[in-house]
C-alpha cells in the first residue's frame, strides 16, 4: 500500500508516538487523519498556546509532520497561530454538537423559558458560541417594548453582550487570549468596553462569579444579566435576561434576577446531561 508521507516524516520519535505506534501496520488506518486528530486532542486540552516544537515533542511527530497538521487544521478553521503559540479556534465545537446540537438544546430548554420571562417579566433567551458571536437559539418574548430587534437566528458580538461574556469566561485562557488577538473591540455606546486588559479582568471576573452584567455597553438603554449553561465538558450554552435601565438597576440585575438565571440554567443543565 502506497503512503503519500514524505521521508522527513518517518521518524523514529514519530512512530513511537505512544497514540499511533499501536496502528503503524494496519493498512486500514489512515495515518495522516490520526496525526491531525492527535494534534487537535493535544491542543484542546492545553491550557496555554503551544509552539511547534512544544506539538512536536508532545505528538511524538517530527517537526515535518506537526507543521502540515498544523497548517491544515489552520486552514479548516480548526486551529489558528497567535503570538505564543497555537490554540484551537471555536469552530471545534461544531464537533460535538452530535452530542447536543443547539436546536435540541432550544426545543428541551423553551418550556423553562417561558416560565422564566413570565417570572421576571423580562424577554429572555439562550444563546451559544458561534465563530466569533453569540447566536440566538431559544427566545421567549416579554410583551414590554424594547429598541432592540432579536429574533432566532441574531448574531451579536461576544465582548459586548452579557451572554457572549459569559461564553468567551467559559473558554480556556489561550482561547480568550487568541480571541482578542484576532478582534477590534468596536466602540458601539459610550460605555463599550474597548480595552483590552480591562476586558481580560471582567472576563476572569465572570468565570469567577458565574455570572456577567452588561450595562448600556451594546446598546444605551439596555440591560441584561447572564449566567452559563453546563454540559459535558463544560459551558455549552448562556442563558440570559434583557431589561431597560430605566426599569431595572444593576444591583436589582444582580440580587434579584441572577439567582433566578442561576436556578434555571442548572434545572437546563440536568435536561441536556
Amino acid at each position: 500500500m502506497f503512503d503519500y508521507r514524505s521521508k522527513s516524516d518517518w521518524t523514529r520519535s514519530d512512530m513511537e508516538s505512544s497514540e499511533l505506534a499501536t496502528f503503524a501496520g494496519d493498512p486500514n488506518f489512515m495515518m495522516s487523519l490520526g496525526r491531525g486528530l492527535l494534534v487537535l486532542k493535544l491542543l484542546a486540552g492545553a491550557e496555554r498556546p503551544m509552539t511547534l516544537a512544544v506539538v512536536s515533542r508532545r505528538s511524538g511527530l517530527s517537526r515535518a509532520a506537526a507543521r502540515r497538521c498544523l497548517y491544515t487544521l489552520g486552514q479548516l478553521c480548526y486551529v489558528e497561530p497567535g503570538s505564543r503559540g497555537y490554540v484551537i479556534r471555536n469552530d471545534v465545537l461544531a464537533l460535538g454538537r452530535g452530542f447536543m446540537n443547539p436546536e435540541s438544546l432550544a426545543a428541551r430548554a423553551q418550556p423553562l423559558l417561558d416560565v422564566l420571562r413570565d417570572e421576571l417579566g423580562e424577554s429572555c433567551s439562550i444563546g451559544v458560541l458561534e465563530q466569533d458571536h453569540v447566536r440566538y437559539i431559544a427566545r421567549s418574548e416579554a410583551s414590554r417594548i424594547m429598541s432592540i430587534n432579536l429574533r432566532i437566528g441574531s448574531r451579536l458580538p461576544l465582548y459586548a453582550t452579557s451572554m457572549g461574556r459569559v461564553l468567551l469566561a467559559g473558554r480556556s485562557v489561550a482561547e480568550r487570549q487568541a480571541y482578542l488577538e484576532r478582534i477590534a473591540l468596536t466602540q458601539l455606546t459610550p460605555r463599550t468596553v474597548t480595552d483590552k486588559a480591562r476586558l481580560v479582568t471582567i472576563l476572569t471576573h465572570v468565570e469567577r462569579d458565574g455570572f456577567a452584567i452588561i450595562d448600556e455597553e451594546l446598546e444605551v438603554g439596555l440591560r441584561s444579566a447572564s449566567v452559563p449553561i453546563s454540559g459535558k465538558g463544560g459551558v455549552i450554552a448562556a442563558i440570559n435576561v434583557g431589561t431597560s435601565s430605566g426599569r431595572t438597576s444593576v444591583k436589582a440585575l444582580k440580587d434579584k434576577f441572577v439567582p433566578v438565571l442561576q436556578q434555571v440554567a442548572r434545572e437546563i443543565s440536568r435536561l441536556v446531561e
